[in-house]
């Protein structure tokens, strides 16, 4: 039987009773107080900068810097824009990011291994290098790292370390790879290994998901390609009679190093400092996903027959890197953004070729926005690599 309304009692909630309508109105009005907010902070800062006569513009990109950067990766002189400079602080980040990255992640895993060692010496060396490491503020360290390499000796009295590093006042000389003429001969083999590695990978790939059986095909594909060219560069060798790539050894000259390559004693010290403390970070994160993994995990393995470094390789390290990735992830965003301390130590870094900037021009609305915006766009795209990455790692539920 249909429920009736009582008489007198009306026949619905009125909405200044309904929860629903209330959640909504609540909503409304605390957008209107942020949207209020904002707008009374954008007049007040228009009006100020409008009295002082900088009213933002992005002209200024057009002008030219009068500026020297000390490094670039990119030919650069002063008669360039400040657009122009601004895209070689830009690069630099990236560069320092990048490299540092790949050797903050290699000197990580080592790390974390480490602690997880049953050797006394290298387990208590690796955790007094973390506790000391992490426990000193960054800062802190890049000013030691720099006072260190200005007390290198002078070019002429460099330090040799195994005839391809040299330490001096002026940087870092290293020995480098350079291309020979008889590259070209070389480069048919790198994109025959190329081709085949990628071929190789896309037929076990799909072999896998036949047999319905996981499988890594990766590391085959890898050391195919490799084979293929080094083949291709021992060919190229009986063939054209030089190397296609040689090393290039750091000769001293009358005035300094010439050959290889010279990283200077601010980028070095940027470079190692950022290296030495991200890596500690990175050293407990890769102890941490390995003791998460199960030890009926470690315990098959040996049953198997697997030896000890079999079992970390191909049981417990896969499994861990599900672990380890997401917090990863934080400490590469991490070691991006720490890049902008290189202005305590005068690296040309993107901060700094853009606080030189403003200062010329008085434009610090547009130039915040645009490292703002930078940063950002470099943290989303190492972001969504290491998403796609995690994502490909997880475990396939059916």
């Amino acid at each position: 039987m249909a429920a009736t309304t009582p008489p007198g009692q009306p026949a619905s909630i009125p909405f200044y009773r309904d929860t629903r309508v209330i959640a909504i109105l609540v909503q409304v009005a605390f957008a209107l107080v942020v949207i209020a907010t904002f707008w009374f902070l954008y007049s007040t800062m228009m009006d100020g900068l409008r009295r002082a006569n900088l009213l933002p513009s992005f002209a200024f990109l057009r002008q030219p810097a009068g500026f020297p950067i000390s490094e670039s990766p990119i030919p650069y002189d002063p008669s360039r824009t400040y657009g122009y400079a601004f895209l070689v602080g830009v690069l630099n980040t990236l560069r320092v990011a990048g490299i540092g990255i790949v050797l903050a992640t290699l000197l990580g895993i080592v790390l974390g291994i480490c602690r997880l060692s049953g050797n006394w010496l290298l387990r208590n060396i690796a955790t007094v290098y973390v506790e000391i490491v992490r426990n000193v503020p960054l800062l802190l360290q890049l000013f030691f790292w720099y006072t260190m390499s200005q007390a290198f000796p002078r070019v002429q009295e460099a330090i040799n370390i195994g005839g391809v590093l040299f330490l001096h006042n002026r940087g870092v000389s290293i020995a480098w790879p350079r291309a020979s003429a008889d590259f070209g001969a070389w480069a048919p083999w790198l994109w025959a290994g190329l081709l085949a590695g990628a071929g190789f990978y896309i037929v076990r790939q799909v072999q896998f998901a036949r047999r319905d059986r996981p499988g890594v095909a990766l590391p085959w594909a890898l050391l195919l390609a490799a084979a293929i060219a080094l083949l291709g560069f021992v060919v190229t060798r009986l063939v054209a009679g030089q190397w296609p790539v040689t090393l290039e050894i750091p000769e001293l000259q009358r005035f300094g190093f010439s050959g290889g390559i010279t990283l200077t004693t601010n980028f070095a010290a940027l470079l190692f400092g950022l290296v030495i403390y991200t890596a500690a970070f990175i050293g407990e994160i890769v102890r941490s996903g390995i003791q998460a993994v199960n030890k009926g995990q470690r315990e098959a393995a040996r049953a198997l027959g697997l030896s000890s470094a079999q079992t970390l390789r191909l049981v417990i390290f896969p499994q861990a890197l599900r672990i380890i990735i997401p917090p990863l992830t934080s400490q590469y965003l991490n070691l991006t953004k720490n890049s902008s301390l290189a202005v305590a130590i005068g690296f040309p870094d993107l901060f700094s070729v853009a606080g030189t900037t403003l200062n010329q021009t008085g434009q610090a609305v547009p130039v915040i926005l645009m490292v703002m915006a930078s940063y950002l766009s470099i943290s989303l795209l190492t972001s969504l690599l290491m998403n796609w990455y995690n994502k490909r790692t997880q475990l396939v539920e059916r």
